[in-house]
């Protein structure tokens, strides 16, 4: 008896074995971020059994899986319709015309780049940014009332609250007057309104649906591969993007239990007919429709000059894209500037290039500033961002702390003329895992203004030194070590 339980277990390690094997090759050949090559072999093999769950349940690629090939040809199909449209609006041959846009060259072309998903340079933008759910909501909700044709909606998280049922009851109206309604909600972050707003909405003709739909929440093995996306497109003529989802919680009144910080905005022109273009891709993938792009009710290019004189470019990126475009697009605009670079970001997990092309933006002289949450919605994520600090302090990076409440805003300002509002944090997750976009705006004044945005809640922050950083305690330095062994996960 003992001689066969023995032959049991044996047959049983070997098999574990050769699981373990598979599950190696798999990482190596799957995972792209060598960080997180290293992190999930160690992880598989020496947390027995548990790694190669957690491996296969959140750190398969799914850029190489099935859906996304699917999501993919979707893409390609409406790709090749829309792209002529935007190609005769395009404006990079205008560039050594106009002495932002020279100065952004590199970063324009690259994000014109066909393996960049193509992101054309686009004029006659009208752009407000807004700050706060006060400043955001007032606008939309005015916005949302002059709808004339269509309105299309997609979010990361829509709640079942006040701000979340004023908006349902406007595209309700809407609908019954014949505008027609699309909206797109991610079925993770917004899982709380499956079963009451959705049906309604439903139920009175607007058409719902989930990205990616998820059939067993609990059990649910691609969390990591959500639409962070927020975008509203009314008419084809004004949208919106940033990073205020549609929840109470954004909307600051002296009830609030905590102050929320965030920065969203408004483009008025061409700039809403890229973002239309990203919200339709997604739309075709989840609805599994076909929008036509013939007629111009959804891509009124003409009269667009009459709005204002904003230049932009909206870049998306996700897994279904071949390059993490809003990486790099951060990237080579930190490698562009020659004085300052002011970043605001709730969750910094940087990768190794953002973390060294920082530094060396420091130590070449520019004046780079970053500004994070004190305290921010995750202990953990809190205290894996603070393991990246000592070395932009040492280098120079001038670190200051939101006291106030949370920041959220997801923005940057680079030498006073271009600004970038989105949905990425500087995080793993937002470059490689989900759905994201972002815009681009080349203009010294909407830049001039972010940029008192972020002087202004520096009035709300503390400053970090090097030399006090360093004082920390030996628990805390370790336990920043061990976090950053699993920050890739993160």
């Amino acid at each position: 008896m003992l001689q066969q339980q023995t032959v049991w277990v044996i047959i049983a390690e070997i098999a574990y074995f050769l699981i373990l094997g598979v599950t190696c090759l798999r990482i190596v050949f799957d995972t792209g971020s060598v960080s997180k090559t290293l992190a999930y072999l160690l992880f598989a093999v020496f947390v027995p059994v548990i790694g190669i769950i957690f491996y296969f349940s959140f750190g398969i690629n799914y850029r190489k899986r099935k859906i996304y090939y699917k999501k993919l040809n979707v893409d390609e199909q409406f790709k090749k319709e829309v792209y002529r449209l935007f190609q005769a609006h395009n404006l990079e041959e205008a560039i050594h015309n106009d002495e932002v846009l020279l100065k952004s060259e590199r970063l324009i072309k690259l994000l014109a780049n066909k393996k960049s998903n193509r992101a054309f340079l686009l004029p006659n933008n009208d752009v407000r940014l807004l700050f706060n759910g006060e400043e955001k909501f007032d606008a939309l909700i005015a916005d949302l009332q002059q709808a004339q044709h269509h309105i299309h909606i997609e979010y990361y998280i829509y709640d079942n609250d006040k701000i979340g049922n004023t908006i349902k009851n406007i595209l309700l109206e809407k609908a019954k007057q014949g505008v027609k309604v699309r909206v797109i909600y991610d079925d993770f972050g917004s899982k709380d309104i499956r079963r009451n707003i959705v049906k309604e909405l439903r139920k009175n003709g607007v058409e719902a649906h989930p990205f990616n739909k998820i059939r067993l929440l609990l059990l649910a093995n691609r969390l990591n591969y959500r639409n962070h996306r927020k975008i509203v497109i009314i008419d084809g003529i004004i949208a919106y993007t940033g990073g205020i989802n549609i929840s109470d919680k954004y909307i600051n009144t002296a009830n609030s239990n905590l102050y929320w910080r965030d920065t969203h905005v408004r483009i008025k022109g061409t700039g809403a007919l890229a973002l239309q273009q990203i919200f339709i891709s997604d739309w075709n993938f989840s609805s599994g429709q076909h929008l036509p792009v013939t007629g111009n009710r959804y891509f009124p290019f003409k009269n667009m000059e009459q709005f204002g004189e904003s230049k932009l470019q909206v870049i998306s990126s996700g897994p279904d894209s071949d390059l993490p475009n809003i990486l790099l697009a951060t990237l080579q605009a930190i490698h562009m500037a020659q004085s300052e670079i002011l970043l605001t970001t709730p969750y910094f997990i940087p990768d190794e290039s953002l973390q060294q092309s920082l530094v060396m933006a420091a130590m070449s002289g520019i004046d780079v500033k970053l500004l994070v949450p004190e305290k921010g919605d995750s202990k953990i994520v809190d205290s894996a961002s603070r393991i990246y600090f000592e070395e932009l302090l040492q280098a120079g990076v001038k670190i200051y702390l939101y006291e106030k409440g949370f920041i959220h805003a997801k923005t940057f300002v680079v030498d006073g003329i271009l600004a970038s509002v989105g949905t990425a944090n500087l995080d793993l997750r937002s470059f490689d895992l989900n759905f994201e976009v972002s815009a681009l705006i080349y203009d010294a004044k909407i830049a001039e203004q972010l940029k008192k945005g972020f002087y202004n809640d520096l009035k709300y922050s503390k400053q970090l030194f090097y030399t006090r950083w360093i004082k920390r305690s030996l628990w805390i330095k370790g336990l920043e070590r061990v976090l950053r062994l699993i920050s890739p996960f993160m």
